[in-house]
């Protein structure tokens, strides 16, 4: 019985290793999307029934339109299993405007303009996938007032 008790247990902790590594690549791949100018994938990392997913839409997409953007995320905190993490990403973006309205063509005599956050998500799998169901604060990816 120990030994079934010890195997299941080694299991458990390898599974939780997995799912935060799970987490960490779909914020990769965020980040990614936001530097390819694909708001598409950007927001397929989101639950679409999460509150203020609509206004998110509106948000990513005006960025993307306006903005090269690079992003680095570093975790402060990432507790959970294998079904729900809720975690504190400290994302830092640097925002370039667009010379012609086309993504890959960032102005080059305009200023970058920096953002830094520590976002407070929660990330819950459904089915194969791990989805972000909660972001604070919710306005960090909306583009910067004129």
């Amino acid at each position: 019985m120990t030994r079934r008790m010890l195997l299941l247990s080694s299991l458990a902790s390898v599974l939780r290793a997995d799912s935060a590594q799970q987490v960490r690549d779909l914020f990769g791949s965020m980040t990614d999307a936001l530097a390819a100018c694909n708001p598409q994938i950007f927001l397929a990392a989101f639950d679409k029934t999460m509150p203020g997913y609509a206004q998110l839409v509106v948000d990513v997409t005006a960025l993307v339109n306006e903005f090269a953007i690079e992003s680095t995320v570093d975790f402060n905190k990432d507790d959970g299993d294998d079904r729900k993490r809720e975690l504190e990403a400290d994302w830092l973006m640097n925002l370039r405007p667009h010379l012609t309205g086309e993504c890959q063509d960032p102005q080059p005599a305009m200023a970058t303009v920096s953002r830094e956050k520590v976002l407070k998500c929660t990330v819950q799998k459904q089915g194969r996938k791990w989805k972000l169901t909660a972001l604070e604060p919710e306005d960090f990816f909306a583009p910067p007032a004129p």
